[in-house]
Formats: structure tokens, C-alpha cells, sequence
């Protein structure tokens, strides 16, 4: 199987920051303006690089109710995106501080340079620079004005996950195609790093693996990841994951059709929220051809399945804007 990380999605409070932020900000192109399709009231916002390719989408959902997340194990906690050089870093270093930014200044992880810095509701992101082998040419960032085109964010790089035990986790990924790379050290901390790849030069990316057995877990909540998921080529593969997730009786959701690809949902060993995903699927250009900086200018985009409950979803979602 072809090994990427397909796309991570994210719990934000209101969906006007948060566009604010990743469009305005970041200079991330908004691929769709949606709902969750298991809650027809909540906002979900995708966000792509110029072409739409997977492994370049951040999702968000606006969850206005609950709790923050909070800091522990067994979650998904930071979301790492790749810029060109490390001249691009510097870039946003400098660029963030003057946006009001938190941000932590160049350190070094992983044998390799990296900004943190923290989005809206505390989600906590980074950027690194491509790797010696990686192309420029094979990235399509959206060309935003505020951001200059040699510095601009091109993808998803890697994402970073705190568990129990490592290596149940790194056992659901093995059989996608990721490969165990190294093990590192977490910054100053003693905890173990386990670090898997996909060995896939067109689009790099990695899986960081933070072993943590002293942290309770994580409470989940707004700001933190709700899921990733994990790419396969086609529905027959994803059919094969779904035997596999059977036969060792983890509970799941079943193939479903989100229309824009197929997917399922389950809970690995460390309880983390992971969704495998198609490559297929049948996006109408409709989503992605009003582009605008300002968010009540693009229009809601509804599945086909949906097109009859327009009205009465756009009646909720306003109504909830100006509670």
C-alpha cells in the first residue's frame, strides 16, 4: 500500500478565527466550506494546497460547546507542515512574532530544524523545512498574497502522536507501508521518540511516536486533533483494512461514503481516533471555485446526498453565528 498521511482534522471553537488564521494568516487555501456529515450543525472547514492532493489537507470542525484539550497521553498532539528551506523558517519566525504569534523559535528535533509555534485555541502546529532529498518542484502551494511564494506552506510533513506504547501503534501503521525509521528523544524531556516514514520521495512525510508513561491521558477537546487518517490507493484496499480491523474485533465504524473519498474510523490500541481513506473520490469543483478572503462571501458546500436540507442547515449554522 502507498503510505501517506491523508488528511488531519481538528476541534476549533468558532469557525470564523479559525478561518481567519489558516486562510488570512497562513495563506492555506480553503478547498471547502462544509458541515460534518454526522452533524449537519457543525461547520467543517478543509483547507489544501493548490491541486487538492491529499497530504496537503488540515480539517476543521467548530465545536462552540466543551471542554479544551487538555495536556496527557494516548492523543494526537501536534500537526507538523513542510515549507521549502531553511530560509522559509526564518521567514516565519519573524512573520508570526509580528502577527502576535506564539511561537518558540528555531530549535532542533529529530536531526532536523523546527518552529513551533501555537494556532487558535491553543492547537499546537509546526513547520520544518523539506528534506536534501525532497524536490520543490513536486509541491503546488495556494499562492497567497501575504505570503511570499518561496516561503509558503506546502503540506502535511508529519504528525506527532503521545501513547502509552509506542509500538502498538507503530503496529497499525507497518502494514500501510510505513517503515520504522529511528528513535529520538523528545526535545530536553527522557521520553522515547519512535520515528517511522514512507520512503516516498514525492510527498516525504513522517509519524512521530512519543512514548509516555507517566502523563493520565489527554482529556480531548477544542484545540487538540480529533483524528487522522491514513491513506490507501483504492476501495479494495481499504476493504482489506476493514477485514483486518474485524478479524481482531476492534470496534469500528464500517466503510462509509463521504463522497469526496471513502473511509472508516477506528480506535487503535492507544485509544487514538485513526481514519483510513481512498484516494478516490468525486469532489465537484463547485467546492473549491469561489475563493475569497472574507468567510460569509463563499458559499456552503453539501454533498449531493444533502442538497435537500440547504435551506434548513444554512437557517442553523447563521443562527449559531450570532448566539
Amino acid at each position: 500500500m502507498s503510505a501517506r498521511i491523508h488528511h488531519i482534522s481538528i476541534l476549533n471553537r468558532y469557525v470564523k478565527p479559525t478561518f481567519e488564521f489558516y486562510h488570512n494568516i497562513l495563506g492555506l487555501k480553503l478547498l471547502m466550506k462544509t458541515i460534518n456529515q454526522d452533524d449537519h450543525s457543525m461547520y467543517h472547514l478543509f483547507f489544501s494546497d493548490n491541486q487538492q492532493r491529499i497530504g496537503t489537507e488540515i480539517t476543521f470542525f467548530e465545536m462552540q460547546e466543551g471542554e479544551e484539550q487538555g495536556f496527557g497521553t494516548n492523543t494526537l498532539e501536534r500537526t507538523i507542515l513542510k515549507v521549502p528551506t531553511l530560509e522559509s523558517l526564518h521567514f516565519w519566525e519573524k512573520y508570526l512574532e509580528e502577527q502576535g504569534v506564539c511561537q518558540y523559535g528555531i530549535e532542533e528535533f529529530a536531526g532536523q530544524p523546527i518552529l513551533r509555534f501555537d494556532a487558535p485555541d491553543n492547537t499546537q502546529m509546526a513547520l520544518v523545512p523539506l528534506k536534501e532529498f525532497e524536490n520543490r518542484q513536486d509541491y503546488f502551494p495556494y499562492e497567497a498574497p501575504q505570503i511570499p511564494l518561496e516561503h509558503a506552506i506546502l503540506g502535511i510533513s508529519a504528525i506527532q502522536m503521545r501513547v502509552q506504547y509506542a509500538e502498538a501503534s507503530a503496529r497499525e501503521l507497518l502494514p500501510l507501508g510505513w517503515q520504522k525509521k529511528t528513535t529520538t528523544t523528545f526535545f530536553t524531556s527522557p521520553n522515547d521518540v519512535l520515528v517511522l516514514e514512507n520512503l516516498d520521495n514525492d510527498f516525504y512525510q513522517e509519524v512521530h511516536i512519543i512514548q509516555d508513561l507517566k502523563n493520565p491521558p489527554a482529556q480531548q477537546g477544542v484545540g487538540g486533533i480529533h483524528h487522522v487518517a491514513f491513506g490507501v490507493e483504492n476501495l479494495a484496499d481499504l476493504e482489506k483494512v476493514d477485514a483486518a480491523i474485524n478479524e481482531r474485533n476492534f470496534k469500528n465504524s464500517g466503510i462509509k461514503d463521504r463522497e469526496f473519498f471513502k473511509s472508516l474510523y477506528y480506535r487503535e490500541p492507544n485509544q487514538l481516533l485513526i481514519e483510513i481513506a481512498t484516494k478516490e473520490g468525486s469532489l465537484d469543483p463547485e467546492a473549491y471555485s469561489n475563493q475569497s478572503d472574507t468567510f460569509e462571501d463563499i458559499p456552503l458546500y453539501l454533498p449531493q446526498y444533502l442538497s435537500d436540507i440547504r435551506e434548513e442547515t444554512e437557517q442553523i449554522l447563521a443562527k449559531q453565528q450570532h448566539e
